[in-house]
């Protein structure tokens, strides 16, 4: 689902006409003697369009500004002084600006003779800059609230989407097959083998249905997780798969349940797995992501990638951290990284 655009920009077309239309009501409610004869009518007109204009302008732009530097969602209490403060000191300077300009130009008075009936008027230009202050204030908290909302809707979604693939891949007849055909197999060449393989398969399986509704786990849990899928491989493919993990999995970071295993996952389905050429997959941790690479050796009737897991992941994180998750492709190697998230907010919702 996309987000919902709350109160979208004006194109310039709509933009002059909204600001033709309030500056005609201001006209017909706050100046009643400006349809006196059609030059006054003009000279009013004009007067209150440009007021109009540039008390529509500075608060977008800083608005536009602010966004960039303080974020809604994060400091509102700082968010809302800074914008309240910058949007009231725009309001009243243009206000008095345009009044000194217009006397000037209409009825040529100098501004230190335009002043004294400024000044007459200043209480009620600060009332109605506050009241343009406070209202696109409002408007943009609402607006950052509302995407807020939406935005943790979209990643509940994704999330949900996310976890019935990672569920449905688990459980596929593939897998499936495989897992059962390794198992006989092995009840009768060694059972205690068996016993250990069932146990892992078991853990795999509980540790997908646990995961289902978290949005993050900690590094250490994937990595148990991910040793249980490699045992699973291992006992499959035996000396034609090489999975080497160096991770400091006692490291205070968290990740994208399934992901790491997902990453294997797709290094298995895409290259061949044989005694002539092994399959080797290395894991590492640096600089705050988790690398997996894996060498290129693709199968010959392999099936067609359509990197949907990789896209599964790469939204998850979108929604959890500003990293982005990186693909290096090269003739030799295919590698992925994906950040690590060193908190959560509202970890106990999570876990």
């Amino acid at each position: 689902m996309k987000t919902a655009k709350l109160l979208k920009p004006l194109t310039p077309v709509q933009f002059l006409a909204a600001n033709v239309v309030v500056s005609f009501l201001v006209l017909v409610f706050f100046f009643t003697n400006a349809f006196v004869t059609p030059k006054v009518f003009l000279l009013s007109f004009l007067w209150a369009l440009i007021i109009c204009s540039t008390q529509w302008v500075g608060p977008l732009l800083i608005n536009y500004l602010l966004d960039k530097k303080i974020k809604w969602m994060e400091r509102p209490v700082r968010r809302s002084i800074t914008e309240i403060i910058s949007l009231l000191t725009w309001s009243v300077s243009a206000f008095i600006i345009v009044q000194v300009v217009m006397y000037w130009l209409v009825l040529g008075l100098t501004p230190e003779q335009s002043w004294s009936r400024i000044s007459a008027g200043l209480i009620i230009t600060i009332s109605v800059s506050s009241f343009i202050a406070l209202f696109f204030t409002s408007i943009g908290f609402f607006k950052a609230w509302r995407r807020s909302v939406l935005k943790e809707a979209e990643l509940q979604s994704q999330m949900l989407t996310y976890k019935y693939e990672s569920l449905r891949n688990q459980l596929n007849p593939h897998f499936l097959f495989n897992s059962l055909n390794v198992l006989s197999d092995l009840i009768y060449s060694d059972q205690e083998q068996a016993v250990k393989f069932v146990q892992q398969l078991s853990g795999l399986f509980h540790y997908v249905l646990d995961s289902r509704d978290k949005e993050l786990v900690t590094l250490k849990e994937e990595v148990d997780f991910l040793q249980s899928y490699i045992f699973l491989l291992n006992t499959r493919f035996g000396d034609k798969l090489k999975i080497q993990v160096n991770i400091d999995e006692k490291a205070k970071c968290y990740i994208v349940p399934m992901s790491l295993q997902l990453l294997v996952e797709n290094a298995v389905k895409h290259n061949e797995v044989s005694e002539r050429h092994p399959l080797k997959v290395f894991i590492t941790s640096e600089n705050g992501y988790l690398r997996v690479e894996n060498v290129k050796q693709p199968k010959v009737a392999g099936e067609i990638s359509k990197n949907t897991g990789l896209k599964n992941i790469n939204q998850q994180y979108n929604f959890l951290t500003e990293k982005e998750i990186e693909v290096v492709e090269t003739g030799s190697t295919f590698t992925v990284k994906i950040p690590l998230i060193k908190t959560i907010e509202n970890e106990g919702t999570n876990h």
